[in-house]
């Protein structure tokens, strides 16, 4: 059985901070490889300034290239939207479930939130969770505190987000050493976030 960790995001663009978290995880803790699930839409953020789906793919693609333990993954792309992890989740275990176990890799501000999400009793039930530390306000809700299912896993704390990223990049500053280089190039060759 594979042990693959999850990394559910918009990688709107995929950048340092995400490709630190994602290898320190498939380096220090119990998983065989991480994928990184781009999300078309998410029920949490409103689409504007997002790149179309396969533009970030094919970033976060050219980002993992020479990490062979890290992979893209265009699944939610062609399921109903918007995403919403529980659907995700089964529609993985139905393709996959025979050689793969998943789990889900989160930051410490995404697991304040999981209460709200749909079926997390379901999710928690079947799925283990990785979860790194990220500076944010608000509480761990009581039931998620020394969860079997959930582990911490100690990773760097990354302060670097692709929101930064794009308004830093439309102001004219220079960017280029939040970016694997490969990302940066195709970017910068495709105009975008100018």
């Amino acid at each position: 059985m594979k042990k693959v960790g999850l990394f559910f995001g918009t990688f709107n663009p995929i950048h340092i901070g995400h490709l630190i978290i994602a290898n320190h995880m498939v380096e220090f803790s119990d998983l065989d490889e991480v994928w990184f699930v781009i999300t078309p839409q998410s029920p949490f953020k409103v689409k504007q300034s997002l790149l179309d789906n396969n533009h970030r793919y094919q970033m976060v693609f050219e980002a993992v290239q020479e990490y062979p333990k890290l992979k893209p993954s265009k699944i939610e792309f062609d399921l109903p939207q918007p995403n919403y992890t529980t659907d995700t989740l089964a529609h993985l275990d139905d393709n996959y479930g025979k050689d793969h176990r998943f789990s889900l890799i989160m930051g410490e501000d995404n697991l304040k939130n999981f209460h709200k999400w749909k079926n997390y009793e379901t999710i928690l039930e079947h799925y283990s969770i990785h979860v790194y530390p990220r500076v944010s306000e608000g509480v761990v809700e009581h039931e998620f505190k020394d969860h079997p299912k959930i582990t911490r896993v100690d990773a760097p704390i990354m302060e670097i987000s692709s929101t930064f990223i794009r308004k830093a990049h439309k102001a004219g500053k220079n960017i280029r050493p939040l970016l694997p280089y490969t990302v940066w190039k195709y970017m910068d060759e495709m105009n975008f976030y100018r």
